[in-house]
């Protein structure tokens, strides 16, 4: 039985499978170091989990499910060109979080190449959300090209994303609320 001090075996896998590989990378974690650091048995990892595979699309999943919640709070009740900058706004402001390691998607992604793998299906229902999101914000304020102004709002996601580990975060940040503004300019709404 678990308790609030001791959450289950898979959530606590989960939550270490989180924790390393956003920190470390994926393929540098090993069952071995998941289960040790987890508290928890081979045998308990693959009742939860039949593969790594597995475990990381449930990190990815539970990624996503944590940001589009954040995106549905940061937009509720506001106009669409106030919800499109504070959507974009939750997103630039995740680089300035302490351990902050890019995007789990891209880096992901940069794990695993091939596009025909199961994990990359996980990515790409995320990056197809956040461009729908995107997509139908731009229409509701008449952009003229709203799949386009989707596009270049995730271009300018994935770029600050990887901008913001390389360079001061909050030149990114700021640069990034700088493009959207230049985007959706004031009075064209």
């Amino acid at each position: 039985m678990t308790t609030a001090s001791q959450p289950h075996p898979k959530d606590r896998l989960l939550r270490t499978a989180s924790r390393l590989f956003y920190a470390e990378g994926i393929q540098a974690v090993g069952i071995d170091r998941l289960v040790t650091e987890a508290k928890v048995t081979r045998a308990t990892f693959y009742r939860h989990y039949p593969s790594k595979d597995d475990l990381v699309s449930a990190y990815l999943t539970a990624t996503a499910q944590d940001i589009r919640a954040a995106v549905a709070e940061a937009r509720e009740g506001k106009p669409p060109r106030e919800a499109v900058r504070a959507v974009m706004a939750v997103l630039g402001d995740a680089t300035l979080e302490d351990g902050f390691r890019g995007c789990q998607f891209l880096n992901a992604a940069a794990e695993y190449p091939d596009r025909a793998h199961p994990v990359r299906a996980v990515i790409d229902d995320q990056r197809t959300w956040l461009s729908g999101v995107l997509r139908d914000l731009s229409a509701a304020m008449d952009h003229p090209d709203p799949d386009h102004a989707a596009r270049v709002l995730v271009l300018l996601h994935d770029g600050a994303f990887q901008a913001a580990e390389l360079d001061n975060a909050r030149n990114v940040r700021e640069t990034l609320r700088r493009a959207v503004d230049e985007v959706f300019p004031e009075g064209k709404s």
